[in-house]
C-alpha cells in the first residue's frame, strides 16, 4: 500500500512539474534596462510570476538579451517587456525578435517599454506611441474606452488611480491602435517643464494610456500603468495586465 501511495505521489509531482513548465502558454519576462531603472521591476516580476501560478502558464524571467535568438524565442508564446529602458537589443537580436512576431508571436509592454529602443523603427510602430515626458506622480481619473478586451470586465467606467502619467509623442506611429483606457487630464496637473525651458501642458482631451493591435503577423499590447510598487498588488491592475498577456499569447478573449 505504501508503495502505491509513493508511486501516486511521484506521478502527481511529475504532472505538476510538467504543468509548471508548460501550462496553457509560455511567457518570456524581460526586464533589461540601459537607462532609468524602476525599482518596481521587482514587484512586477513577483506579480507576473503570481499570475503564472494563478492562471497556469509558464514564465521565464531574463535580463540577458542573448535569449533573443530564433531558436530560443520559439519556446515562447508571448514576450513581456516589463519597465525596460534604452537600447536593450543589438541588431541580430532585433532581427530575431522581428521574425518571432512575424511568425505569430505576442508582445506585452509595460510602462517604460515606451522609453525603449527609440531608434528601432519596427519596434516603435509595434508599440504605437513612444514616451515623451511625465509630470510628478499624481492621482487622476481613468476612463475605460473598451470593455471587449479581456481583463477590463470588472473595471469601473471611471476609475481613480495614482501613477506616473506618461505623455507620448504625437501623432501615433500607426493608425490601427485599439484604445482601452485614457486618463482625464482635467483631474490632475499634466504640466512639466522640459530641458529646453519650455513647458508641456500634456496631451489634451485625448490622452490614451493602454492599447493593443495586431502587428506584422503577431499581436502587441501596451499599458502605461505600472510605475509604482503597490500597483502590482492591485487586483484591477493584475486583471488588466493578465488580460493583455493572455490576448497577446493566444489571440483569444476579445468579445466579438
Amino acid at each position: 500500500m505504501k508503495k502505491l501511495i509513493t508511486l501516486f505521489c511521484l506521478v502527481s509531482m511529475a504532472f505538476a512539474a510538467q504543468a509548471q513548465r508548460g501550462g496553457q502558454f509560455r511567457a518570456l519576462l524581460f526586464t533589461k534596462t540601459m537607462g532609468w531603472y524602476h525599482y518596481s521591476i521587482h514587484s512586477g516580476v513577483d506579480a507576473v510570476q503570481g499570475l503564472a501560478a494563478r492562471h497556469t502558464f509558464s514564465v521565464d524571467w531574463q535580463e540577458n538579451a542573448s535569449v533573443f535568438n530564433e531558436e530560443r524565442l520559439k519556446n515562447y508564446d508571448v514576450v513581456i517587456f516589463l519597465n525596460t529602458t534604452g537600447d536593450i537589443l543589438n541588431d541580430e537580436q532585433q532581427a530575431a525578435f522581428e521574425k518571432y512576431i512575424q511568425n505569430g508571436g505576442g508582445w506585452v509592454g509595460v510602462h517604460s517599454a515606451a522609453d525603449t529602443e527609440y531608434d528601432w523603427e519596427w519596434y516603435t510602430k509595434m508599440l504605437g506611441m513612444m514616451f515623451r515626458t511625465h509630470p510628478r506622480e499624481q492621482t487622476a481619473m481613468l476612463d475605460i474606452m473598451d470593455r471587449s478586451f479581456p481583463g477590463m470586465e470588472r473595471w469601473a467606467d471611471r476609475q481613480i488611480w495614482t501613477d506616473e502619467w506618461y505623455q507620448y509623442r504625437q501623432p501615433a506611429l500607426t493608425d490601427d491602435l485599439n484604445y482601452l483606457i485614457k486618463v482625464d487630464e482635467s483631474t490632475y496637473d499634466p504640466s512639466r517643464k522640459l530641458r529646453d525651458g519650455s513647458t508641456t501642458e500634456g496631451m489634451g482631451d485625448f490622452h490614451p494610456i493602454a492599447w493593443y493591435h495586431e502587428y506584422d503577423g503577431g499581436r502587441a499590447f501596451y499599458t502605461g500603468l505600472g510605475h509604482k510598487d503597490d500597483i502590482y498588488k492591485d487586483q484591477a491592475y493584475l486583471d488588466h495586465l493578465y488580460g493583455g498577456i493572455y490576448w497577446a499569447a493566444t489571440g483569444k478573449g476579445i468579445k466579438k
